[in-house]
């Protein structure tokens, strides 16, 4: 993708809002990606969601083999109906990101969701504003920001998400720090770009913020938007009941989201990617 493509994809995705869902990745019994699940659970979304994020952590991302990943974004493309995909590249070295982000380009995402930088072979760290202006530099895609520290143990740093924010080419941040009070300081600062909420349990805490992306959209999307449009305690009341009901607050939420998309005859199998 040319620089001009890039520059188009933005002005895309520029005021993105609404939910957009980190699909789960179905897999069949050989740990295949399967096709006809992949399908079915798209198409059950559309129109209900703003967009698709396949191959993030719901998407068990992080251990996808490049085969999965590719198979996972592609159908994706081909039963989004022209929504907007925005592909997880869920590593932690530089040169892996870059050559996931070309694929994406050229499969028909219209963005990268990358992730904070992981420290080196020598446990240095580099900087999050140079982590991802070294992305941008070399990505055909814009670049939505997972702002997260579980896996990879960033530190939350606002000045810096900030500066981030504020690099061209960047079109919107999924915020899974985990504190309400951090996404609140930087919709207080008016971050230059739509900042997500990337936790159930805060979707309404943040007044303000531009979207949703969570693991409860694969199951109960309409819940999400009604708490979006209408924040407050009775919404949250409901997010947090379905979040407990669906086990999404556990280790292995994933395969708990499988489970039930099985038992809605949405998709095959409840296996995880390996």
């Amino acid at each position: 993708m040319a620089s001009s493509d890039r520059a188009a994809a933005v002005r895309r995705l520029k005021g993105l809002r609404g939910t957009l869902v980190p699909l789960v990745t179905p897999v069949d019994e050989h740990r295949r990606v399967c096709a006809s699940s992949v399908g079915r659970l798209v198409r059950s979304l559309r129109g209900e969601v703003t967009g698709f994020v396949p191959a993030l952590s719901t998407g068990e991302g992080w251990t996808l083999t490049p085969g999965q990943w590719a198979d996972m974004v592609r159908l994706t493309v081909e039963h989004a109906d022209g929504a907007p995909v925005l592909a997880g590249a869920a590593l932690g070295d530089t040169a892996g990101i870059l050559a996931r982000a070309r694929l994406a380009a050229d499969l028909g995402a219209d963005a990268v969701v990358v992730p904070p930088p992981f420290p080196g072979a020598d446990g240095r760290r580099r900087g999050l504003v140079d982590h991802f202006a070294e992305i941008l530099d070399g990505s055909p895609l814009p670049v939505f920001v997972y702002h997260e520290h579980v896996v990879s143990e960033a530190p939350l740093d606002i000045d810096a998400l900030r500066e981030v924010c504020d690099l061209p080419g960047i079109v919107g941040v999924k915020d899974s720090g985990g504190s309400a009070e951090f996404t609140r300081d930087l919709l207080g600062n008016a971050a230059a770009v739509p900042v997500f909420q990337g936790w159930e349990q805060l979707l309404t805490r943040a007044p303000g913020v531009s979207g949703f992306v969570g693991p409860l959209a694969n199951l109960e999307p309409s819940v999400c938007a009604a708490a979006l449009a209408r924040p407050g305690e009775e919404a949250q009341a409901r997010v947090d009941e379905l979040s407990e009901r669906h086990r999404l607050l556990t280790d292995d939420w994933y395969l708990h989201v499988k489970a039930e998309l099985v038992r809605r005859g949405v998709i095959g199998t409840a296996l995880a990617v390996d």
